[in-house]
């Protein structure tokens, strides 16, 4: 099947659009990336977004609802004429959409009890409606409603791609937010351990529009932490964010580290007198070393640790990382045949394609789901379709 996974992170930057082809056989999956296209958003759109997570109108959701729906649509015809094929040829978009709340740990009402829910905007009917294609999207309801946090869904597919035989490895995504996997030599998918370890690109992001007040919106290649020193006594304070010492599952996101957190902080810099260098240099090493205390929750050798997602090209912290893991190798996904750039995109499309076959792809080890499901809410293309009719499984 050809699929496009569409993703856009907790960054809210835009719409990445992965065009693969994917082929199961038996209980395995061979992923090809055909295309790649990164579509970033209107000027503007990234500031409403972060105050839509924060201080939302139901009228403004509801509007940016579709309007993301109208611009997940466009990546996704993008990325298919990147390809130089037509939205006739395309079986089915995964499209993750853009997370605007999460609420992993729920709320407690009378009579129900702990209520748990998350909402992602980009309305996969407009999506549906713009391609033609048959489109997949909520996939993370499922599993909460099972008693799970819906998050970390991207471990699935770091056990398809990177599981080996004889090597016990670390797989690392350092997005708005870090996440690590967990893959034991020879294990099966139930086995991993994965979870999220705190900011990854989120809180180093923030700092730098603030600083130069959105004339920059982020540190190109880690430059500016390069330049700085790491103040320990502000490290060792946020080493002991509660975040940190809580035990998995678990999962986190602008909620617990967005622009309250990043005001509390720059506070703290001004007190300390601090250079904006020297505080991006500790939150930089601050990311390495929250990935890095992933061995406190898993048991076993790390003989690898493969590292993706945009953190990947930030130098402060990808050589904090080789600090942290060594004498273990740091490799990217680059190194070990993914795309760095396009995985977590193409992740969406092997749970659409998956959940289309009706397959489990939560890990209930990992986000706590009292049980497996499938996860994901199908709207058919093209015009009164049956789902399986609509350039479904062949």
């Amino acid at each position: 099947m050809k699929v496009v996974g569409l993703m856009s992170g907790t960054s809210a930057d835009g719409v990445d659009a992965a065009l693969v082809n994917i082929v199961r056989r038996g209980g395995s999956s061979r992923i090809t990336l055909l295309a790649f296209a990164s579509v970033p958003y209107p000027r503007a759109l990234q500031q409403r977004l972060v105050e839509l997570s924060l201080h939302g109108q139901v009228a403004e959701i509801c509007h940016m609802n579709a309007y993301l729906g109208e611009l997940f649509a466009r990546a996704a015809l993008r990325v298919i004429r990147n390809a130089k094929c037509r939205p006739a040829d395309i079986d089915l978009i995964g499209s993750h959409g853009q997370t605007i709340h999460h609420l992993p740990k729920g709320i407690r009402e009378p009579g129900v009890g702990v209520v748990r829910s998350t909402l992602q905007i980009g309305e996969p009917a407009v999506i549906a409606e713009r391609t033609g294609i048959t489109t997949v999207a909520n996939f993370r309801p499922r599993d909460m409603a099972a008693g799970g946090e819906g998050a970390p869904l991207v471990p699935y597919a770091h056990a398809i791609a990177f599981r080996h035989p004889r090597r016990s490895r670390v797989v690392v995504n350092i997005g708005g937010i870090s996440n690590v996997t967990y893959l034991p030599a020879g294990g099966a998918v139930d086995e991993l351990r994965a979870f999220d370890t705190g900011p990854g690109n989120m809180v180093l992001d923030a700092i730098v529009q603030v600083a130069t007040q959105r004339a920059r919106s982020y540190d190109a290649g880690g430059r500016m932490a390069r330049q700085g020193s790491v103040n320990q006594a502000l490290l060792a304070e946020l080493m002991a964010h509660p975040f940190l010492m809580r035990r998995p599952p678990k999962s986190t996101g602008r909620e617990e580290f967005g622009a309250p957190f990043v005001q509390a902080l720059m506070a703290r810099q001004r007190k300390a007198r601090l250079s904006l260098e020297d505080l991006l240099a500790t939150c930089a090493v601050w990311t390495a070393e929250a990935i890095g205390s992933c061995r406190r929750w898993v048991s076993g050798e790390i003989d690898e640790v493969i590292v993706g997602g945009g953190g990947v090209y930030n130098r402060a912290i990808m050589d904090a990382l080789r600090t942290v893991f060594a004498p273990a190798p740091v490799l990217t996904f680059d190194d070990c045949g993914s795309s760095s750039k396009a995985f977590e995109a193409t992740a969406f499309a092997l749970l659409a394609h998956d959940m289309l076959h009706g397959h489990c792809t939560n890990v209930p080890g990992v986000t706590g789901a009292d049980h497996p499901v499938v996860l994901g809410s199908v709207v058919p293309g093209g015009v009164g379709m049956p789902v399986m009719q609509a350039r479904g499984p062949r």
